[in-house]
C-alpha cells in the first residue's frame, strides 16, 4: 500500500523553482511509492499550521521544500505533536544549513530519491522559550542586524560575513551584557553575540563547533566577548578555519540546558528567523525528530 507524503512548499523559495517543477517532482515520488498532496504556503507561520494538520491527519511522511525559514516553521508546526512522522527535505533556499549539515543535496531528483528510499536518522531538537530550532539560536548586536539588510540573507553567520566585507556597515557594532547559567556554571559578561548550537556547520562556518553533533543530547555554546572590531574581524577569520576556540575572546562549552537573561533589549535569532527577545530558556530534546536521509550514510555530521 503506497504511503501518503504531505509536501509543504514554499512557492517562492529557490526563485520560484519548486512551482516550476512541482509536476516532474510529484511525478518522481508517486513513481517511488508516496502517494503526495500538497500545500503551498501563502505567508508567515502558514508552513507551521500546515505541518501541524499534516500530523493530525496521519500523514506518513512530512516534506518540507524550501530554504531554512519554511524548515523551521515546519518543525514547529511538529515538534509538539505526538507521532510525529520522518521529515523529508527539498532544499531551495539560500543558505540550507540543515540540509548541507545532514547531506541533502541541493539536486531536487537526489533529495527526492532520499525521501523515497526511506532511510531515517533521529536527531535532537533545540527549544528556546517556547519556540523550537533545528539548527541554531542567536542573540546580540550582529544577529540584530540580520534583519535589516536588503539582500535577506538569512543565517546570522552569513550576515556576519556579508558585513565584514563592507566595514562601514558595522558602526551599530555594541555589546550585550548577559547572564548565563548553566547546570554547572554562571557567567556574567558582555558579548557580541552568542550562539547556542546543535550542529557543527553554519552559514559556510562548517567548524564553528567542532564536536558538535546533531544526535548528542548537547547544545554548543559559544560566547564571543566585548571587542573591538579589529579584533572581532579575527575571532571571524579563525572561525572560518575552526581555529577560533582558544581565542581569548571565545567561550565555549555544551549544556543541556541554560537561561540567559540581559537588562538590554536584545532579539533572538533562530534558524536564521526572529525569534522573539529574551530573557530565554536554551534547552535540548533528544532524538525528537526523523529525517530522511541517505540510506549509504555519507552524512558528514555523525553522532559522538
Amino acid at each position: 500500500m503506497a504511503k501518503r507524503a504531505r509536501l509543504i512548499y514554499n512557492p517562492t523559495s529557490g526563485r520560484e523553482e519548486m512551482k516550476r517543477r512541482l509536476p516532474e517532482i510529484l511525478q518522481r515520488l508517486e513513481r517511488g511509492g508516496l502517494e503526495t498532496s500538497t500545500h503551498a504556503t501563502t505567508g508567515e507561520g502558514d508552513a507551521t499550521l500546515a505541518a501541524a494538520e499534516a500530523v493530525e491527519r496521519g500523514f506518513d511522511v512530512i516534506i518540507a521544500a524550501g530554504g531554512d525559514g519554511t524548515l523551521y516553521e515546519v518543525i514547529n508546526g511538529m515538534a509538539e505533536r505526538e507521532n510525529r512522522p520522518p521529515l523529508g527535505l527539498l532544499p531551495l533556499g539560500t543558505t540550507n544549513d540543515f540540509a548541507r549539515a545532514m547531506s541533502i543535496p541541493k539536486n531536487l531528483e537526489a533529495a527526492c530519491d532520499i525521501i523515497i528510499h526511506g532511510a531515517t536518522r533521529v536527531i535532537d531538537l533545540g527549544k528556546a522559550n517556547q519556540r523550537y530550532f533545528i539548527n541554531i539560536a542567536g542573540g546580540g548586536s550582529l544577529t540584530e542586524l540580520t534583519y535589516e539588510v536588503p539582500s535577506r540573507l538569512k543565517t546570522m553567520l552569513g550576515q556576519l560575513a556579508y558585513y565584514m566585507k563592507g566595514l562601514e556597515k558595522l558602526p551599530r557594532l555594541r555589546p550585550v551584557e548577559i547572564v548565563l547559567k548553566s547546570e554547572d556554571r554562571e557567567l556574567h559578561e558582555e558579548v557580541m553575540v552568542f550562539l547556542i548550537s546543535n550542529t557543527n556547520s553554519v552559514a559556510g562556518f562548517e567548524k564553528l563547533c567542532p564536536d558538535a553533533a546533531i544526535d548528542d543530547g548537547l547544545m554548543d555554546i559559544i560566547l564571543v566577548k566585548k571587542c573591538n572590531l579589529v579584533e572581532m574581524i579575527r575571532v571571524v577569520t579563525l572561525a572560518l578555519r575552526g581555529e577560533h576556540l582558544n581565542d581569548p575572546h571565545i567561550i565555549h562549552f555544551q549544556s543541556k540546558q541554560i537561561q540567559i537573561t540581559s537588562p538590554d533589549y536584545t532579539q533572538l535569532n533562530l534558524d536564521g528567523e526572529f525569534g522573539g527577545t529574551l530573557p530565554g530558556t536554551f534547552s535540548v530534546l533528544p532524538s525528537h525528530l526523523q529525517i530522511l536521509v541517505d540510506e549509504t550514510g555519507n552524512s558528514k555530521y555523525k553522532g559522538k
